[in-house]
Order: C-alpha cells, then sequence, then structure tokens
C-alpha cells in the first residue's frame, strides 16, 4: 500500500494504470486531438493561411453537403451497398471456426488457422497486385480459360464496374476471415465440454451439439458483434478501395472514406472534406446509441 496524502493506493493498482497509461496518451493524441481540426469545417481554410485569418463560412460546407446531394447519394449507396453486403457475409466467421473446430486433427486445425489468418496481415496493395496477376485481362485466369476454350474474349474483373460490389465484398471476407474468427474460438473453448458429454450420454450426434450448444454459447457474441458492425456500416476504410481505384469502376467504388480523402487530398478542398467527414461521424454515432438501445432491450445488456 502506497500513501499519497490522505489517499492510499494499491501498488498493483499504480503498476496497471502505468501499464495503461502509453495506451491512454496514444488515444487521446490520435483520436481526440485530431477534432480540433472540425474547425476546418467552420471556416473558408486555405492552405498557408493561419486559422485565424481564415474567413468564418458558418454552417456553408454543410449545407453544401445537400445542395450536392446527387454526388453524396451516390457515394452513400456504394458505401451503404458494400457494408450490407459485409453484413450479410458476417456469420461465415462463425461457421468457419465451428467446422474447424470439429475437426479431429489439432495440427491440421492449427495449420488451417495460420493459413487463413496470415492474409490480414498483407496489404491490400500486394493484394491488388495479386488480383491483378489472377484477374486481369492479361491475368492466369483469364489465360487459363482462353487455352481451355471456355471463353473466347478475355474479361476484366477490376475494371467491371457490375461485379465491383460483390468482388470486393469477397476479397474483404477472404483478408479477414481467419482472423474474425479468432474471437468465436475463443468463445468455442470457453463452452463447458460437460455439455457435450451429456449431450452425447443422450444420444445427441455431431450435428445436434453444434445446431444446441454450440450455437446458442456463441450467440451472445456473434450478435455484439454484429450489432458493433452496424454501428460502423459508414466506416468501411479507404486502404482497398484506394488500391482498387481506377476510371472504369470509379462509379461504383467511391466509398465515403475515400471520398473524404479525394476531396481533403487530392482536390484539396479541405473545409468541405472536413464537413463530410463530421457529417459521418454524426450518423457513426445515431447508429452505434441506437443499436446499443437495441441491444438493451432485446438481450437486456448494453454495448457502451
Amino acid at each position: 500500500m502506497i500513501q499519497i496524502g490522505r489517499f492510499s493506493f494499491k501498488k498493483e493498482r499504480i503498476v496497471l494504470t502505468l501499464l495503461a497509461l502509453p495506451f491512454i496518451v496514444f488515444v487521446l493524441a490520435f483520436s481526440y486531438v485530431p477534432l480540433f481540426g472540425w474547425i476546418l469545417a467552420f471556416i473558408n481554410y486555405k492552405p498557408g493561411l493561419k486559422i485565424w485569418d481564415c474567413d468564418f463560412s458558418g454552417l456553408y460546407y454543410f449545407k453544401l453537403i445537400f445542395q450536392d446531394w446527387y454526388k453524396m447519394a451516390s457515394v452513400l449507396k456504394n458505401t451503404l451497398a458494400m457494408s450490407f453486403l459485409g453484413l450479410i457475409c458476417t456469420p461465415l466467421p462463425a461457421v468457419f471456426a465451428i467446422f474447424l473446430s470439429e475437426l479431429p486433427s489439432v495440427r491440421f486445425k492449427k495449420v488451417v488457422q495460420t493459413l487463413t489468418t496470415i492474409p490480414n496481415f498483407i496489404s491490400w496493395v500486394i493484394i491488388y497486385a495479386l488480383a491483378y496477376a489472377l484477374f486481369s485481362t492479361e491475368g492466369v485466369l483469364n489465360q487459363i480459360l482462353l487455352n481451355a476454350g471456355i471463353i473466347e474474349k478475355a474479361g476484366n474483373v477490376l475494371g467491371n464496374s457490375n461485379v465491383v460490389w460483390g468482388f470486393q465484398t469477397a476479397l474483404n471476407v477472404w483478408k479477414g476471415l481467419g482472423w474474425n474468427a479468432i474471437i468465436y474460438f475463443a468463445a468455442i473453448a470457453g463452452i463447458d465440454s460437460e455439455l457435450y458429454d451429456a449431450a452425447g450420454v443422450d444420444g445427441a450426434g455431431r450435428f445436434q451439439k453444434i445446431l444446441h450448444i454450440t450455437v446458442p454459447g456463441i450467440s451472445s457474441t456473434f450478435f455484439v458483434l454484429l450489432l458493433l458492425q452496424v454501428s460502423n456500416l459508414l466506416a468501411l476504410g479507404i486502404d482497398q478501395y484506394l488500391a482498387f481505384y481506377n476510371s472504369m469502376v470509379a462509379d461504383k467504388i467511391l466509398v465515403l472514406d475515400l471520398y473524404v480523402y479525394r476531396l481533403g487530398l487530392i482536390t484539396q478542398d479541405y473545409s468541405y472534406a472536413t464537413a463530410v467527414g463530421i457529417f459521418k461521424s454524426l450518423i457513426s454515432i445515431i447508429l452505434l446509441f441506437s443499436v446499443n438501445g437495441l441491444s438493451k432491450k432485446l438481450r437486456g445488456e448494453s454495448l457502451v
């Protein structure tokens, strides 16, 4: 016990606080300090000028979002379309974890889990290079199909705007399948093994054990992750879509985060880009508290 004035603290708590301090500073520095940049949305910012030398614009750039709604609607459509496709694929990591955990060979399970987790750590630039080598007009897949006589003309998946939503979703699922399944492996490992033994004594088969023990055992984890994903419908990031962006699919791959990036760093319209970013953040906050209320109502537990 350490005495500081009138207050006494356990040594263990002080050590834990000091260990957490770098992470607290990290969050403050990169998540809260940048919020001061939101002031750009309320001024007519010009690079090179000091903030207090710029003209105050009020809510002009927020009004501009709705005045330019045709472009914003297209961006939101792309964002929501790929977000909902991602939501449809949300059960895949859980299904993958369940079936992989049922395999009898521990070594084989570890190999498969490792191989499916590695893509999560591969840069989207490298993934684009692999996709180009496989799916472009001169790619391996087209050459195989042409030589086999299955197709007469090579197609370009990377430049086909009709399949861009499904293709990007498939890439995203492939990249994150093993990584997202880790939390389900932990949830399955936490299920009491005596439940399986008791079910086996009662004559339950493997599929019945999965259906009546494993699935209910991980359902709360799945529901929490699903609600969190719903609250981040507009937050798709830019790495993937920036790597695969080209003029042939520009109208279908331009998501909100990439749109903000292009407004700010390509066209250098910093004030409008900041206003659109704030607009996205406000909607995300509304979604977060909405799904939190839904969780509290349906499950009796809140997320935040």
